[in-house]
């Protein structure tokens, strides 16, 4: 089963998107030059108000979240590790991690990409308060998709 969530969110001034190992969207309206890692204020979800099926999908063994995030008609995507040590309950942020390391605002670990990885040209877009943040999250089990039955109809045995 493919779990589904889409955020939204909007861009600010102050967003750098520079940092190595982390990305990060906010409800807060605004940040600070410091928060180098937020690609998006004014986000609509945070971990904690994910849908519980969607949390459920990400606390999976076996899963894979895929980020898509769109803006201005651009488009970069990453992905990342589910686990079933996952907390998801911070009120106020999203993050994803290159890492291992888990706290409750971490929704996915050791991701192929980080804030200071995406897209230039998106994150100049994203310096612009009117630009809307589009987040789709799909979390797909790896166990449904690989499965050990050669018999099977399954993607990766075609």
């Amino acid at each position: 089963m493919t779990c589904t969530e889409v955020l939204r969110a909007r861009g600010h001034p102050y967003i750098r998107a520079t940092h190595r190992t982390t990305l990060e969207v906010t409800v807060e309206d605004s940040t600070t030059p410091r928060g180098d890692c937020i690609i998006g204020v004014s986000a609509d979800k945070s971990a904690l108000s994910l849908s519980e099926e969607f949390k459920n999908c990400l606390r999976r063994e076996n899963g894979v979240l895929i980020v898509i995030l769109e803006a201005s008609g651009l488009r970069d995507y990453l992905v990342a590790q589910t686990s079933p040590k996952l907390i998801l309950a911070d009120p106020k942020r999203l993050i994803i991690r290159k890492s291992s390391y888990i706290e409750p605002a971490t929704i996915g670990i050791y991701a192929n990409k980080a804030a200071g990885d995406l897209n230039r040209e998106l994150i100049a877009k994203l310096k612009n308060s009117d630009t809307q943040l589009l987040i789709h999250l799909y979390v797909l089990g790896l166990d449904e998709i690989a499965s050990k039955d050669p018999g099977s109809r399954s993607i990766l045995h075609y």
